[in-house]
């Protein structure tokens, strides 16, 4: 619009700017960090000044302007300041342009639980586990996105779940004894292709349309924690998809590595704490990219850090969830997530964090958990380790004979003789597979024995730290790499219309299914609430004919569990094992019956016994 000015000049009035982005959503009155930042997002905003209005308690302590005037960001000051609505003024001169709402709510007093080693977490994958959206609802969640279709019948494409579906399924994971729910991620991934996985975040404070809502996201939460089941978010700070705005109009080059140029990552994780890696593989493997449109994130950019931590702070009182899985963590920069952790940890003491630490060695997996001594100086502040090596033991330990020197169950023992390394082995995350690693059952061969299931489940959930299931381990899902990751996420089955069977009930099982799914179940459904078992001192011995015998002990309860890793009867004399068999009789849970125990102890081959004393 062109205006006359007093002198008679034309003049041009200064177009209203639009917003694009205000991030984090809102915030809250009262939280341990007083300092606030707002990022700001639309087209040529960076050309006005900023200012507060009607910020009761509130001071404006920055204002960081870029070369690309599309982002303006600041920082204000909370402390003492009473919940409350007020504006961000964009102004010209004495002209205010633009005035952006902006929200500090009351912070709502919950009870929070987070995850520990008395829970059993089961890992899904929404877009592959159920729908609870007709098609028409569906079309609609759909429009608009880059990838606005699905199909079931193609591994690398969506096929979808949503969060509906989820939250229509709770009480099937409730029955089946489950406590701690982790999703893998449910923020945008607003990509043209393979982005079904969730790994490539294109806005960190949005759920992808295609799963539901931010407030489906709530309510799904509130859903589990009715059932008494905890939700850990899928969070990935080492990258975000090529399409998220940050990176596809970033405020500066320096907000991702290479100065954003694609450069490779040599998927070396152990350089990260290698004392001996080259710079180059160091820096390949913290700053190069998983992939050209997954570009890798700077944690050393002070703004960008502020922003992540502040988003995951923003879910946590949000939605109320329990704990964080964080996605490839040594490839991110080490003081950034050691500031996130702690910043965590200040505001919501003892919230854990588990990180994904996929290396095949425990000493390298034990540098990265808090209080390591190994990396001392230096210390993670990460609560929570995930166990590979433990799991590739578990995969292979049943496929062999045990002997005393290293085959069969000699490994699951030798492995265990080496917890020494880790600080806290009550925070580690163990499992038999999950959606980046061949199934339990990579085969369907192997699918039909149930007893190699039995034996390696056995040993998950009464061994040391936080047991974690895939979703399909419960009815002896198989698959295995060979095709590609999109064949070890396959939809379970009745989750979806159309499908021949329901594995969500008894009778759409087949037989073969019920019997992993009754097993399961059962131990699973023992151990909820057991402390002996999370929580109890684990003694263990030699290899002796072929079994393995450990305990759990606490405050005066036993739970041994004898196991027989070869294919004959074992007799087992009992005078070596009083310390962990304190009476002469017993419970075992897995027959249900009493045993009395005398002199020996026959073990059927390949049998087992958990006995409660």
């Amino acid at each position: 619009m062109v205006l006359v000015n007093l002198l008679g000049l034309p003049t041009v009035e200064a177009a209203t700017p639009t917003i694009d982005h205000v991030h984090p959503l809102n915030w809250w009155a009262g939280m341990v960090n007083p300092t606030l930042q707002i990022l700001l997002h639309g087209e040529g905003i960076g050309a006005f000044d900023v200012e507060l209005k009607d910020a009761q308690g509130i001071a404006l302590k920055d204002v960081v302007k870029f070369d690309n005037k599309n982002y303006i960001i600041i920082y204000i000051d909370t402390k003492g300041a009473p919940a409350q609505q007020f504006s961000i003024l964009l102004k010209k001169g004495q002209k205010t342009v633009k005035s952006v709402p902006y929200e500090l709510k009351e912070r709502e007093q919950v009870a929070r639980k987070t995850f520990d080693a008395s829970d059993v977490v089961y890992l899904l994958m929404p877009d592959r586990f159920a729908t609870g959206t007709t098609r028409k609802q569906k079309n609609q969640m759909y429009k608009g996105m880059k990838e606005n279709t699905w199909d079931r019948t193609v591994d690398m494409v969506r096929h979808g779940g949503d969060l509906a579906g989820m939250i229509q399924h709770l009480d099937y994971l409730q029955e089946l004894g489950i406590t701690a729910i982790w999703p893998t991620p449910t923020l945008e991934n607003n990509m043209a292709e393979q982005s079904y996985h969730g790994y490539a975040i294109t806005d960190y404070y949005k759920t992808d349309p295609r799963l539901g809502t931010n407030e489906d996201y709530r309510t799904f939460v509130d859903e589990a924690h009715k059932r008494g089941i905890k939700v850990i978010k899928d969070i990935v700070f080492n990258h975000c998809g090529a399409s998220n705005f940050l990176f596809a109009d970033r405020p500066a080059d320096d907000w991702f590595n290479y100065n954003s140029q694609y450069t490779q990552t040599g998927y070396k994780t152990g350089a990260a704490s290698d004392s001996h890696a080259s710079a180059l593989d160091h820096d390949l493997t913290i700053d190069g990219w998983f992939t050209e449109q997954m570009p890798d994130v700077n944690g050393r950019n002070k703004l960008f850090a502020d922003y992540l931590i502040q988003a995951s702070i923003w879910w946590i009182e949000y939605a109320g969830i329990d704990g964080i899985r964080q996605d490839t963590y040594p490839y991110n920069d080490f003081d950034f997530m050691r500031r996130w952790c702690m910043k965590v940890d200040a505001q919501y003491p003892g919230f854990n964090i588990v990180g994904e630490t996929w290396i095949n060695n425990n000493v390298a997996v034990s540098y990265w958990q808090k209080d390591s001594r190994l990396a001392s100086p230096k210390n993670s502040e990460l609560k929570t380790v995930m166990d590979f090596p433990l799991m590739y033991i578990l995969d292979s330990f049943y496929d062999e004979e045990t002997d005393e020197w290293g085959k069969g169950l000699a490994k699951v023992y030798e492995y265990l003789c080496q917890d020494m390394v880790y600080a806290d082995v009550n925070h580690l995350l163990t499992f038999l597979a999950n959606h980046d690693t061949d199934r339990f059952q990579p085969t369907k061969e192997k699918a039909q024995d149930t007893l190699r299931y039995k034996q390696a489940l056995t040993l998950l959930l009464t061994l040391r730290g936080i047991p974690q299931l895939y979703v399909g381990d419960e009815i002896g899902m198989y698959a295995n790499k060979s095709v590609n990751d999109g064949a070890l996420r396959q939809d379970f089955p009745g989750g979806f219309p159309g499908d021949r069977r329901n594995a969500f009930t008894e009778a759409g099982r087949t037989k073969l299914q019920n019997q992993y799914f009754n097993f399961t179940k059962k131990l699973l459904n023992w151990r909820k609430g057991n402390e002996t078992v999370a929580y109890g001192k684990l003694v263990h011995y030699a290899i002796r004919n072929g079994c393995y015998v450990y305990a759990r002990q606490k405050d005066g309860k036993t739970v041994t569990v004898v196991m027989n890793g070869t294919d004959k009867p074992q007799t087992l004399d009992l005078k070596v094992y009083r310390e962990v068999m304190p009476t002469s009789k017993a419970h075992d849970v897995i027959s249900d019956t009493e045993v009395t125990l005398g002199e020996t102890l026959e073990v059927p081959k390949r049998g087992f016994y958990v006995l409660e004393f």
